[in-house]
C-alpha cells in the first residue's frame, strides 16, 4: 500500500522501541516532576539528538543514503518547526495558571497526545498520498501560503486562544478551576460530584494545538518522502527533546527572530519541491526532480544561518543595551557631581528645593534608580 524503503521487522522493532523511551520519559516525569536544571536540560537535549543521529546513521548504512537521507531531512524539518510550538506552550501554561511544578508532568502526557495524533494524521495523509498523487498539488500550495503567512505576520499576538476542541470538552465536562497537585479527576467536598481538573484541558490543549501545527510540518515532509514510517520516527524523535527546549528555551523563544525567516525559506522549498514532483509525475519534462540529498543540505544551510543569526543578534542587543545604560548613568553622574570649591572655600549654597545631599550620596542614588533601566534594557533585548 505505501512506499516502504525499510524492513518490517525494523520498522516494528525500532517504533516499539521508540514508544518505549517515550513512555519510559513520561514515568520518569511523574516520578521527579521537578523542573529541570539548565545543565539536565542540555544533557538530554544532547542526548537525544545523539540518538536520532545514530538512528539515521543505521538506516543510511543499512538501508542506503535514500532512507537515511530521507530521514535526517525529516527530522530536521520536524524539528525546526516543532522549536515554534514552544511558545505556543508558553501561553498555554500561563492562560491556565499551571503551576511551575506540574509543567514537566503536562507537558509530557500533552506530548504523548501529540503523537498519538499525529500518527493518525501521518497514516491518512500517506493514504491519501499513495491513492491520489494529485494532493501533492494542495500540499505544495498549502506550504507556500503559510511560508507567506509567516513572514508577513511577523507582529503574532502574544494571547493563547483556545481552539475548538478545546472549549468543547470545557463545556461538556463537569470541571473545576481548582488545581488539586497532578490530579486529573477529584471529588467535589459540597456536592460529592466527580469533576475534572484543569489538568485535563491542558492535556487536551497540547496536544490538539501540536496538532494543529503538524498541518504544515507533515506535508512538508511528505515532501521529502512517501515513507510513513520515516514520517512517523522523524515526528517521533522531534517530540523527544521538545520538552527540554522548553524548560531550556522558554519565553526566550521569541527573540529568536529571524527562526521564522528560515522556516519559511525550509516550507517554501519543500512547496515548490511537491509541486515539481507533482508535475513531474503528471509527466511535464520541464518539471525538473528535486532529490531528497540536495534537499537535505538546503534545510541544514537555512536553518543553520538563521539560527545563527537570532544568536548573534542577540547578543548584539544586549551589547546595545548595556552601552546604553552605562552612557545613560555617565550622563546623570555629569550632571549631579559638584566640583570641589577652590582652596577649601565653602561651596555655592543648594538653589531653592534643590537635594542637600553631598555628590557621592547623589551618585549612589542615581546609580541605583539607574541599575533597574539597565536592566529593563537588557530584558527587552
Amino acid at each position: 500500500m505505501f512506499d516502504v524503503e525499510t524492513s518490517v521487522p525494523f520498522e516494528i522493532i525500532s517504533i516499539s522501541v521508540l514508544t518505549a523511551v517515550l513512555l519510559i520519559d513520561v514515568i520518569r516525569n511523574f516520578r521527579h516532576p521537578e523542573i529541570p536544571s539548565t545543565l539536565k536540560s542540555i544533557f538530554y537535549l544532547v542526548f537525544y539528538c545523539g540518538l536520532a543521529i545514530a538512528f539515521g546513521a543505521v538506516i543510511w548504512n543499512q538501508y542506503g543514503h535514500i532512507p537515511g537521507s530521507e530521514f535526517f531531512a525529516g527530522w530536521l524539518t520536524e524539528y525546526s518547526l516543532s522549536i515554534d510550538n514552544i511558545f505556543v506552550f508558553v501561553l498555554i501554561m500561563a492562560n491556565f495558571r499551571v503551576p511551575r511544578r506540574l509543567q514537566k508532568k503536562a507537558l509530557g502526557v500533552g506530548i504523548l497526545v501529540a503523537l498519538v495524533l499525529r500518527a493518525i494524521f501521518i497514516f491518512i495523509g500517506g493514504a491519501l498520498i499513495e491513492r491520489f498523487t494529485w494532493i501533492f498539488y494542495i500540499f505544495g500550495a498549502f506550504l507556500i501560503y503559510t511560508a507567506i503567512k509567516l513572514l508577513v505576520d511577523q507582529e503574532s499576538d502574544d494571547q493563547y486562544h483556545e481552539n475548538l476542541v478545546v472549549r468543547f470538552f470545557e463545556r461538556i465536562l463537569p470541571m473545576t478551576r481548582k488545581w488539586s497537585d497532578d490530579k486529573v479527576r477529584v471529588k467535589d467536598e459540597k456536592t460529592g460530584k466527580k469533576l475534572w481538573t484543569p489538568m485535563l484541558i491542558v492535556f487536551i490543549a497540547l496536544g490538539v494545538t501540536d496538532l494543529f501545527f503538524a498541518f504544515d510540518s507533515i506535508p512538508a515532509i511528505f515532501g521529502l518522502t512517501k515513507d510513513p514510517f520515516i514520517v512517523l520516527v522523524a515526528n517521533i524523535f522531534a517530540l523527544m527533546g521538545l520538552q527540554q527546549l522548553f524548560f531550556l528555551l522558554g519565553s526566550a523563544i521569541e527573540k529568536l527572530k529571524f527562526l521564522p525567516l528560515g522556516l519559511a525559506i525550509v516550507l517554501a522549498f519543500i512547496g515548490v519541491k511537491l509541486i515539481f514532483e507533482a508535475l513531474h509525475s503528471s509527466g511535464v519534462e520541464w518539471a525538473p526532480e528535486i532529490h531528497t540529498l540536495p534537499s537535505l543540505m538546503v534545510i541544514i544551510i537555512v536553518v543553520s544561518f538563521t539560527a545563527a543569526a537570532s544568536v548573534l543578534k542577540i547578543q548584539h542587543d544586549k551589547r546595545i543595551a548595556v552601552m546604553r545604560a552605562k552612557h545613560a548613568t555617565g550622563y546623570y553622574k555629569h550632571f549631579t557631581t559638584t566640583p570641589p570649591p577652590p582652596n577649601g572655600a565653602p561651596g555655592p549654597a543648594p538653589a531653592p528645593g534643590a537635594s542637600s545631599a553631598s555628590p557621592s550620596e547623589t551618585l549612589a542614588s542615581t546609580e541605583k534608580d539607574a541599575t533597574p533601566g539597565t536592566k529593563e534594557a537588557g530584558d527587552n533585548a
